[in-house]
């Protein structure tokens, strides 16, 4: 999926839409792709000079990639983060790397997503965890 057809599964918008496509590998696995391409506005301040991507994004350019994963569950719902764990960050993320994320739906219990995730940039793990979202109406 484009960035066209995500926007109508994701509840984000430009500038918060952070992935430039994904593919459901399976019913409970994806695989995003987001090329960094400089004038993002979380490099302005991220540090002047020599810009890195913060890590919070990198977290939610992971959760982005999942939530394509919930497009079948609780319809009308907005998935919203609401854990983070065992997250670990690896390697720099900079102005031209491509970013690809695979990320796993682990379990389902009620209206909340339990998923991990990993983020490389090339064949180096950039980051790496643990999140859940609850589905609200």
């Amino acid at each position: 999926m484009n960035r066209e057809e995500l926007k109508k599964i994701l509840p984000h918008r430009e500038p918060m839409l952070l992935v430039d496509e994904v593919e459901a590998i399976s019913a409970d696995e994806a695989e995003g792709r987001y090329t960094v391409r400089g004038d993002e506005w979380f490099l302005q301040g991220h540090f002047p000079g020599n810009p890195v991507v913060p890590g919070v994004i990198l977290c939610e350019i992971m959760a982005q990639t999942c939530c394509m994963l919930l497009t079948g569950d609780e319809v009308g719902s907005t998935p919203y983060f609401t854990h983070m764990d065992k997250v670990k960050f690896r390697k720099m993320v900079k102005p031209g790397d491509t970013i690809v994320t695979k990320c796993r739906i682990n379990k389902r219990r009620g209206n909340f997503r339990f998923a991990e995730g990993k983020a490389y940039v090339g064949d180096q793990v950039a980051v790496q965890g643990e999140f859940a979202f609850a589905l609200i109406r």
